[in-house]
């Protein structure tokens, strides 16, 4: 059997395997010891393939939600499921998870360039740069890109592009899902968003309670769905269509409502 050394971008595993163990130490910290995460659904990765898998979630921070999902990942890769306590698991990560970003956040700086070999797909948006709406085409060759991903692992996208929630995603995600027809995942995280910057590199508040849900597989009917359908689809199970956003306003008043009441 041929051992093999790079994955599908050129990258080198030892290197890779080496990133992953320092960066998800100090990512198991933030998680386990200054904030709390609970983990729901992860058994839904149970005998997945190891190819053709996509994880559709919202975004709250750059790094730190796919941080997250790395640890999920690699702890389920060792048979224990909806905890990320015990830290044996980075010694043999899952080296085939990518994520898709945008090319332009994994090039500032020196930490976003190390994310960037850990399994980043960096793509150029073709709705915003440097901090400005633009208007151009969708490079054929960063679809490529994802393809690639596809074909040889797991691959985590963001279909609304923003850490702002609750925007519209965007129909370039449920087009590839229906051009590849992979195994689909919704996922849901919070807290991300309170404990880190917006970058999800340093930390903004300590003790919060993270939050990462891991749903069944989604039923897409391939044949008969459009894309737009698609998208719909993978917005109301990723909790990021106006009724949620409804629904959560209505909580947060409750809660206020709640702590006005003298003791």
């Amino acid at each position: 059997m041929k051992i093999r050394l790079r994955d599908a971008f050129g990258n080198s595993l030892i290197i890779k395997r080496f990133l992953i163990f320092i960066v998800g130490l100090v990512a198991f910290y933030r998680f386990n010891i200054v904030n709390k995460t609970v983990i729901k659904g992860s058994k839904h990765l149970k005998g997945l393939p190891n190819t053709k898998v996509m994880f559709v979630s919202n975004h709250q921070t750059y790094f730190a939600d796919v941080m997250g999902l790395y640890q999920v990942f690699c702890s389920a890769k060792w048979g224990m499921y909806d905890k990320i306590t015990n830290p044996i698991y980075l010694l043999n990560p899952k080296l085939n998870i990518f994520f898709v970003a945008a090319l332009e956040t994994m090039k500032a700086g020196f930490l976003p360039k190390l994310f960037a070999y850990v399994g980043s797909v960096s793509i150029k948006r073709s709705w915003r740069q440097a901090g400005k709406e633009v208007d151009r085409g969708v490079d054929k060759r960063d679809i490529n890109k994802i393809y690639k991903a596809l074909d040889a692992g797991w691959v985590i996208t963001f279909p609304q592009g923003t850490t702002t929630p609750y925007v519209p995603g965007r129909r370039g995600t449920a087009h590839i899902i229906k051009e590849t027809q992979p195994i689909v995942i919704p996922v849901v995280v919070d807290g991300f968003r309170r404990a880190f910057d917006k970058k999800g590199l340093y930390l903004k508040k300590r003790g919060v309670k993270l939050s990462i849900t891991i749903k069944e597989p989604l039923k897409l009917d391939y044949d008969n769905m459009n894309s737009r359908q698609i998208l719909d689809e993978l917005m109301r199970n990723i909790e990021q269509t106006e009724d949620f956003n409804t629904m959560k306003k209505i909580k947060d008043s409750q809660v206020t409502e709640q702590s006005d009441i003298p003791s």
